[in-house]
């Protein structure tokens, strides 16, 4: 199996639309990576309504996401579709 490159952000105690905003900063910046499947991005975050607005935006861009709860807020990773 490929090694996967991990992109982690910690925008915790951020709240939208900033979220989004620094989510889609660090996406734009490694596009070409992560639609290769080379790398994924990791977003950690305390914002519920993160949770909605990003997964959105990525999927409309089309990549794919995924949200996990973990201890205190949510995991979103973001990856090429496949």
């Amino acid at each position: 199996m490929e090694q996967v490159n991990s992109i982690t952000i910690d925008i915790s105690g951020q709240i939208c639309p900033s979220c989004l905003l620094l989510t889609l900063k660090e996406l734009n910046q490694h596009a070409a990576a992560v639609r290769s499947g080379d790398t994924e991005i990791v977003v950690t975050t305390d914002d519920r309504q993160a949770t909605a607005t990003i997964p959105d935006a990525v999927n409309k861009m089309g990549y794919a996401a995924e949200v996990t709860r973990v201890d205190a807020g949510y995991r979103i990773r973001v990856c090429a579709k496949r």
